[in-house]
């Protein structure tokens, strides 16, 4: 042991481990838990992972697979079983002459696991090194995420479903199968959470059961196991049971919410229901800590500015526009949060409250007893508020009441659905506000789209017709900062990791007020905020990708319905 340790401390060195003492005491520890010196390794995080197994893979004489290669043999899920080659991390590459089995693996020092491969394959194994980060991609997109438990549920019954599509088998018992449903529910949340997902979405489709994360704002369909139709009902059930919903009713749409802790990390789950023909939809929602401040939106200089000023009033309204899913939420939690401190009493109105913050009354509607935006907002103003927040202004009462508040000392901040800032004008005006009561409450309309953020290990410079880029407006003398998504391991081979804001700030000013007392146009009114510095959402994601921050398609993808991209 001693030499296999000198060993592994030298190609650990080679492969980027500076701190030899911390990596010697990570191999005592395993070896005192009797654990294999190369998962406790790459565990430790203290080695470039494909550097150092290829090195093992020369070290042993054994063959080695680039991550582009891996591939597993043909119909692997009927030849080997999701609960050996998920448990072992291993997966067949191919059958050699003898019977002799090509095995991918990572770690050619995990005994048991061969042995139980050899046990199961009744033949020899011959094992060929990969990385483990492609071995795990690999099996997920091959079995399914939670492939293990879903067999350990099938054992013993039967492979189909009786009456086809249309009845569903529940095999929920008083055993343990109970709680592997449980395990596959979680292994589905836990997958979602480490992919960064804010959605996954359970949805029941004619022979199947299609599960999807939303990541970075696009949706992702999960490799799931085969026949999982069969666990339908029981996955269902067991969503509706950790959010106290009503397991019994199937007819009507039903919220409800989930508290979890993972590895540590509180998540609260907004969880929605929907009946359709082939069964219950489930949306979970994942709302985990957040820490809210400017650092996060993704502001330049001068719109920080002119964000910071509107925090500093003493009064009136700010309005936040844009569809849903665009970050609305988050700019107001993080204005919000600026503005907490103890001399201040702040209190929303939120539909559903999202994140819970100290220091702030948060009140949740409830439309069932009457509780509304309208009503909330009527009660909170005899509670001496210095700031409020409503969720979103939907009617004429709601936004007459917040008028008053503004105009009476408070200041207010809230949302509207508008394609972009001007568009909050008319909007409000199409509500029979009068005018004059919108110039003189509001005192900006803050347009804003979510772009996803180009994965820095893999973009690349990307060269287009200037001719092609003079159709969209993008400014010429920056050509040569355009840069494209590739894809790579670190971002899903999407060639996108993260998101941040674009923004269009229209200020409410003395010209533009003469302009609503006599309803012009909304194109005269935004040529107005462009002249007194309002920077149109496209213009704002020019400037975003001469920065390298997003791609050309991006933008347009987010601002192809704005006033903005139709003039151009």
């Amino acid at each position: 042991m001693i030499n296999l340790t000198e060993d592994l401390l030298q190609l650990a060195a080679g492969a980027g481990c500076s701190e030899t003492e911390k990596c010697r005491e990570v191999l005592k520890r395993a070896s005192f838990a009797q654990r294999s010196p190369v998962a406790a390794i790459l565990d430790s995080q203290l080695v470039r992972e494909q550097d150092f197994l290829k090195s093992l893979a020369a070290d042993l004489d054994l063959p080695w697979r680039e991550e582009n290669d891996v591939a597993a043999i043909e119909n692997v899920r009927d030849k080997f079983p999701a609960r050996l080659a998920l448990g072992q991390i291993v997966l067949p590459e191919a059958q050699v002459d003898g019977g002799e089995l090509k095995l991918l693996c990572f770690d050619p020092f995990d005994y048991a696991g061969l042995a139980a491969v050899s046990q199961h394959w009744q033949g020899p194994v011959r094992p060929v090194m990969t990385t483990r980060r492609r071995l795990l991609e690999t099996l997920k997109k091959t079995y399914g995420v939670g492939a293990e438990t879903f067999e350990e549920l099938l054992e013993g019954r039967e492979d189909d479903i009786p009456g086809g599509a249309q009845e569903e088998v529940n095999i929920v018992d008083e055993d343990d199968s109970e709680a592997s449903v449980m395990k596959f529910v979680n292994q589905i949340l836990r997958e979602g959470l480490q992919q960064g997902a804010t959605d996954i979405h359970f949805e029941p489709l004619g022979q199947d059961l299609r599960i999807r994360y939303r990541i970075d704002g696009v949706l992702h369909e999960a490799p799931v196991p085969q026949r999982i139709k069969l666990l339908q009902d029981s996955v269902i059930s067991r969503l509706k049971i950790m959010s106290a919903l009503d397991i019994a009713e199937r007819r009507r749409p039903q919220d409800g919410r989930i508290a979890l802790e993972i590895a540590g990390q509180p998540i609260d789950v907004r969880v929605a229901t929907i009946p359709s023909v082939y069964g219950e939809n489930v949306s979970l929602r994942l709302l985990g800590q957040q820490k809210f401040d400017f650092s996060g939106l993704g502001l330049d200089p001068e719109n920080e500015k002119k964000i910071r000023s509107l925090l500093s009033l003493p009064n009136g309204i700010v309005l936040v526009t844009g569809p849903t899913g665009c970050g609305k939420s988050t700019s107001l939690y993080t204005f919000l949060s600026t503005l907490n401190i103890k001399e201040r009493r702040i209190v929303t109105i939120e539909d559903p409250v999202e994140h819970k913050l100290d220091g702030i009354i948060q009140i949740a509607v409830k439309p069932e007893i009457d509780l509304t935006f309208a009503t909330a907002l009527r009660s909170i103003l005899r509670g001496d508020p210095n700031v409020i927040m409503v969720g979103e202004m939907r009617d004429l009462e709601t936004a007459e009441i917040a008028i008053r508040a503004a105009l009476t000392g408070h200041l207010v901040f809230s949302t509207l659905h508008t394609n972009d800032a001007v568009g909050g004008i008319t909007r409000l005006l199409d509500m029979n506000i009068e005018p004059f009561l919108v110039g003189s409450s509001v005192r900006a309309f803050i347009a804003q789209r979510l772009v996803r953020r180009l994965c820095p290990h893999c973009s690349q410079t990307n060269h287009i017709k200037k001719e092609e880029l003079a159709k969209i407006g993008f400014p010429l003398e920056f050509t040569d900062k355009i840069r494209r998504p590739v894809g790579c391991e670190h971002c899903r081979n999407s060639g996108y990791a993260g998101r941040t804001a674009i923004y269009e700030i229209c200020m409410m000013s003395t010209r533009l007020q003469e302009m609503i007392q006599r309803r012009a146009p909304a194109s005269e009114l935004k040529e107005m905020a462009m002249r007194e510095g309002m920077v149109p959402l496209r213009k704002a994601g020019w400037q975003k990708v001469v920065q390298g921050v997003t791609s050309i398609e991006e933008v347009l993808r987010v601002t192809a319905t704005d006033l903005e991209a139709l003039d151009e």
